[in-house]
């Protein structure tokens, strides 16, 4: 056990009030644990790419079930998917690890998140978590340790990006044909038809290299971790750069959030465990000490980065 100390904490009437908290004790990651699930994320979502590879080609299933699994071309492929998304996530939790650390607060590594149900259209993985062991107390560290993951999984998902795109095909589909549609937030669509595919024709579209399929989830995942609320990334940026203006304003963007369930079903669940939770996000000790400018600057980029890659309907079956 660690030895107390006297933090302070939030009173009720939103003063600080002295509160006994102990230390965390030294902490030893479960190396084997971090490992077991890598392992597992990477062959979850290795079948996953595997099975996007035209969706399983006919001389694939033929040969039945678990036999084509393991055939080297599905794994062959599944890991042009599985490789570039896992790098993506590990990026993403680097950049809140090393923010973390920066400030000496004690962190674990990344646990990655295997998908125990293989959901058709799904990447495979639920995504890769941290803890931090000690309690946050000013909005300098609020803001770096939200805005840098999201950052450093952006950085890296450009290149990915840019070559999946360059490997991407189009396709010619029959106006009847049943699709499966990937939306296109702005970034994907000033890179994918202003650069790469101009003057597509109504019934073409691009068929996605496993490269830029992991792309575009890492897009999405960016856009997810960046909404504004409790204490997602975007909710710790929100509450650091605007304090108790993000606490006034969180019920009424999540109203205007709601609203978005009406163009894909799935932010139904997201809405759904925003109302249980609360949308604010939780009070900080210094939160009255003001950012320097450089921070702002930051978090002003996330939200730049938010709007680039969000989409109001991430998938829709037509």
């Amino acid at each position: 056990m660690g030895s107390p100390e006297i933090l302070g904490s939030i009173g009720p009437d939103g003063n600080a009030a002295g509160a006994f908290q102990f230390q965390p004790p030294e902490y030893r990651p479960r190396w084997w644990l971090h490992t077991l699930l890598f392992v597992l994320t990477l062959c979850t979502s290795t079948v996953m790419g595997g099975i996007y590879f035209g969706w399983t080609p006919v001389e694939l299933a033929a040969l039945g079930w678990p036999r084509w699994m393991f055939h080297p071309v599905f794994i062959t492929e599944g890991l042009k998917f599985s490789v570039p998304m896992l790098t993506i996530l590990f990026a993403h939790e680097m950049g809140h690890y090393i923010a973390a650390r920066r400030h000496g607060l004690l962190t674990t590594p990344p646990f990655f998140l295997p998908m125990p149900v293989p959901l058709w259209y799904s990447p495979g993985t639920l995504g890769a978590v941290m803890r931090i062991k000690q309690p946050i107390t000013t909005r300098a560290q609020l803001l770096d340790i939200g805005a840098w993951g999201p950052i450093a999984g952006f950085i890296v998902t450009i290149p990915m990006l840019l070559v999946g795109l360059a490997l991407s095909q189009v396709r010619e589909f029959p106006n009847e044909a049943p699709l499966v549609y990937f939306s296109e937030p702005i970034l994907f669509k000033v890179l994918a038809r202003g650069l790469f595919f101009p003057g597509l024709t109504g019934n073409e579209d691009i068929m996605l290299h496993p490269v830029a399929w992991a792309a575009w989830w890492g897009l999405l995942v960016t856009a997810l971790n960046l909404l504004p609320f409790f204490q997602l990334d975007g909710g710790h940026i929100a509450y650091a750069l605007f304090g108790d203006g993000h606490r006034r304003w969180a019920r009424r963007l999540l109203a205007a959030f709601v609203v978005l369930t009406i163009f894909w079903p799935g932010w139904a669940l997201w809405a759904a465990i925003l109302v249980l939770v609360g949308p604010e996000h939780p009070r900080i000790l210094y939160e009255h000490e003001p950012l320097d400018r450089a921070r702002r600057l930051i978090g002003f980029t996330a939200i730049a980065i938010f709007v680039l890659c969000f989409s109001y309907a991430p998938i829709q079956f037509w």
